[in-house]
């Protein structure tokens, strides 16, 4: 399968599965000299390979089509970590409730440390696609594969399409699994040594482990 098409397959996916709907989120790919990313406005059972736009690492785009507006973060976070070659962005119904709030997700559950670290952050709010924006995004995602952005939605990112996707869905069920959990009360929080304990064990668990890239 080609990269464009891969693309237009995790757009159906995310959509399929609730992670976005309508033209709403969207797709990135590294590639030698940059990325591929998703086109502004366009549902993916509309989406054609030509209508992925390739874009240089300067924010220089090429085809007939316009660039995912949030193209910014999609590059940001290319250039601050060569690990990562696939970054999904999506709109999820818990992960926006939690957003909404300011709220990361904290390690109400081991399963946070998949993301690579202690717990989920939240980046601050800022206008979809600003530089601000993006600058909020990278440093929320130091040392993370992935984020909440307030009152907006989430990105998960990985060396795969695949595994970025995986990630997305595991952070979107561990927003719902927090946000009930607040529905009886403030969860229990792991300690921080236990949690470090469980991303050590996640660098060798599984075709997911991200410390193994």
């Amino acid at each position: 399968m080609s990269s464009r098409w891969e693309i237009i397959e995790t757009s159906l996916e995310m959509e399929r599965v609730g992670l976005t709907r309508g033209s709403s989120g969207n797709i990135s790919l590294r590639t030698e000299t940059g990325f591929l990313v998703t086109p502004s406005g366009m549902p993916p059972r509309t989406l054609a390979p030509e209508d992925v736009v390739e874009m240089d690492m300067a924010g220089n785009p090429s085809g007939p089509r316009k660039p995912s507006s949030e193209w910014r973060f999609h590059r940001d976070i290319y250039a601050a970590r060569p690990e990562i070659n696939a970054i999904v962005h999506g709109h999820p119904p818990f992960g926006i409730a939690l957003a909404s709030h300011g709220r990361g997700i904290p390690a109400f559950h081991y399963m946070v440390a998949m993301a690579g670290g202690r717990d989920i952050r939240c980046a601050p709010y800022a206008t979809y696609g600003t530089q601000e924006l993006s600058d909020h995004v990278v440093t929320a995602m130091d040392g993370r594969f992935a984020c909440l952005l307030a009152n907006h939605g989430m990105i998960a990112a990985g060396k795969s399409l695949e595994r970025a996707l995986a990630l997305a869905i595991e952070v979107e069920s561990l927003a719902e699994g927090y946000w009930r959990a607040l529905q009886i009360g403030e969860p229990i929080i792991l300690g921080e040594a236990e949690m470090d304990v469980v991303i050590e064990k996640f660098k060798s668990y599984g075709a997911n482990a991200q410390s193994q890239g």
